[in-house]
């Protein structure tokens, strides 16, 4: 063990991986994977094409791995002396590869490892066919992000290596990959249940953690000239109708904020209700949470931050998790920008940032003001970055950003936009690089340098708890706060109460569902919750028990649990064995721990099985404590 941690000790930049990727670069993979849904494993090769960057400095290749099973390794198409180091949680048991001799620089090794994946793999979800829409085939996909990659496959499991990747997979049932489809894939189930073959090319180099498979009873159909959505067939025509009208109106509005899309195709796959966050990433199709197809389209900007991330995240990315932000943070600017782009003007960005300000404050709120994870760059040295995850590198690095656009003015911001993902498109930066790429870009522009140098960064990176709250037009949630502010004086304390109010389901009349949520949000935050009677009356009113859209009924449970309305308790239980996705379920898990500890419990064994692996961990945390109770969502 003291070799291989002498090996990787000097990291350059990302303490979340054990592979000496500072002697090492991994430029190109090649995965061939058999998905044996029988057995819930991955079965197959990966073929890593790997450069060395220092000349003769070192024979060992260390790659992060984390439960694979690994039956054989060859370099160069020789079998060579590996061994599976002492695992150090919770990055898992390094491969170490020993090679005959020290390799010069840039030459490159094909380094080629059997394996299978085992039951304590953390990146994929295995679905059995109960557990489906149509309850006909299985399902599984994968989830990778922050460090799980490595449960998949050895790798370099970081986001400061990138690499192009093929994939050919074997499936009785459709595959989607984050790379471009072959034309000759296969688009229905086997008749007989045996194998087809699936093959993916990705062409742009990525980060380990946007590798990505799912395969089931999957469908498609267009929703734009570049587009598809893939989903179950029954549910094909409502995702088909939920998100055909603005896609591509997205990209054309990010298009023109940066610079032409880099990745061929932008389509979505709608997931089973199990997947963990709103949307992933993942290059090609963004796999999206089924929160977002509400029958509203109310939800669908989802896909406007999923689609930003086709720049910022993707393109250019962060170059450890201690700099989440520089991909989160841009791309909440970026889907804010395009929203307003699309909706209608800066007042429908400032009103999804008034909204974004609330999860902000929740965050902290959970973690603690001075808590190390409520700063804009943290330290994760020894930390599981999952453990780390929560709207505050999302909203702390938009309003970072909102604060430079609007310190130097939105025109001069803009023409610095395109220049940062020129700049670094392809690579991987840390917030020190792009705090030097800003400031060089206005470096001959003497009004804006002299601006920007009154900005105060090391409390922006480093200072825990709240950013300077912006001036937001509010012109869009007044009408929320000024119906919820109607609800609190109902029963006042110490004072009468407002005999001329009498709520009505014409109070939100007109209204978007964001306006409804935003009025929930201010009900949630009052100093002492609604009466009983109150809450109930609310719920009934204005239809809010077993609407659709779980952005509004999630938000109205928190109202009736924390007002200790006990016939909430069955409409909570049952949406927390429908939704999978954590910004749902760890609130509302929170508030009947509250209400009846003995029910959450009991509704977390029922359903702990239909929960990603990431999202059942964390809830278990709630439940059953932990050092770190963060406020992590998704």
């Amino acid at each position: 063990m003291a070799t291989a941690t002498a090996g990787v000790i000097n990291r350059p930049r990302d303490p979340n991986t054990l592979a000496n990727y500072n002697n090492w670069r991994t430029v190109h993979t090649a995965t061939t994977l058999d998905i044996l849904f029988d057995q819930q494993k991955l079965q197959g090769s990966v073929t890593h094409s790997i450069q060395s960057i220092t000349d003769g400095e070192s024979d060992e290749i260390l790659l992060d791995s984390s439960h694979v099973q690994i039956h054989r390794v060859t370099a160069d198409g020789k079998q060579v002396p590996w061994e599976i180091v002492q695992r150090v949680e919770p990055y898992g048991s390094p491969l170490k590869i020993k090679l005959e001799r020290k390799v010069k620089l840039n030459e490159k090794v094909e380094v080629h490892i059997d394996l299978e994946t085992t039951a304590l793999c953390t990146a994929l979800q295995w679905l059995t066919p109960a557990q489906t829409s149509n309850k006909k085939h299985p399902y599984m996909f994968s989830q990778c992000q922050a460090i799980h990659a490595r449960s998949i496959f050895p790798c370099q499991d970081t986001p400061d290596v990138k690499a192009t990747y093929d994939f050919a997979i074997k499936s009785p049932l459709p595959v989607i990959a984050s790379g471009i489809g072959a034309e000759d894939n296969p688009t229905a189930p086997s008749t007989d249940g045996s194998a087809q073959l699936y093959k993916f090319h990705q062409g742009v180099p990525i980060p380990s953690y946007l590798f990505a498979l799912a395969s089931g009873d999957i469908a498609t159909a267009k929703i734009g000239p570049r587009s598809v959505v893939a989903t179950g067939p029954d549910e094909l025509q409502e995702c088909q109708w939920e998100l055909e009208a603005d896609t591509e109106k997205f990209l054309q509005a990010a298009e023109s904020l940066v610079y032409p899309y880099a990745w061929g195709q932008y389509n979505v796959l709608v997931l089973p209700p199990s997947f963990p966050y709103g949307g992933m990433e993942n290059p090609v199709y963004t796999f999206a949470t089924p929160t977002i197809i509400s029958g509203d389209r109310e939800n669908v900007d989802v896909v406007a931050h999923e689609l930003s991330h086709s720049w910022s995240g993707n393109l250019v990315s962060n170059a450890s998790w201690e700099h989440f932000w520089l991909n989160e943070g841009w791309t909440t600017y970026l889907e804010r920008r395009i929203q307003a782009a699309v909706h209608g003007g800066d007042q429908w960005r400032d009103f999804s940032a008034i909204i974004g300000w609330k999860a902000l404050s929740d965050s902290i709120e959970q973690f603690g003001e001075q808590h190390e994870f409520t700063k804009l760059v943290i330290d994760l040295k020894g930390q599981d970055p999952d453990d780390a995850f929560s709207s505050i590198p999302y909203e702390k690095g938009f309003n970072f950003l909102y604060y430079i656009e609007k310190l130097i003015s939105k025109s001069k911001f803009d023409q610095f936009i395109p220049h940062y993902f020129e700049t670094w498109r392809g690579k991987s930066l840390d917030s020190y690089d792009f705090k030097a790429t800003l400031l060089d870009f206005f470096q001959s522009d003497s009004d804006v340098s002299a601006k920007l140098a009154t900005i105060d960064w090391d409390a922006w990176f480093y200072k825990p708890g709240y950013p300077p709250r912006p001036n937001f037009d509010t012109s869009l949630v007044d009408v929320a706060y000024q119906l919820a502010d109607r609800w609190q004086k109902l029963t006042p304390h110490g004072a009468a109460p407002d005999a001329s109010f009498q709520p009505s389901r014409s109070d939100i009349a007109g209204w978007s569902a964001n306006q409804v949520v935003v009025f929930l949000e201010r009900v949630v935050a009052f100093d002492r919750p609604l009466p009983v009677e109150h809450a109930t009356r609310m719920g009934d009113i204005y239809d809010l028990k077993e609407t659709r859209n779980v952005e509004v009924s999630s938000r109205y449970y928190q109202i009736a649990m924390r007002s200790g309305d006990s016939s909430i308790r069955p409409f909570v239980a049952k949406l927390l064995g429908q939704v999978g996705r954590m910004k749902f379920v760890r609130p509302l898990y929170r508030g009947l721990i509250k209400l009846d500890y003995e029910l959450a419990v009991q509704t977390f064994e029922k359903n702990k099985d239909f929960y990603h692996p990431i999202c059942r961990g964390l809830v278990a945390k709630d439940l059953f404590g932990s050092k770190d109770e963060g406020a992590k969502q998704g």
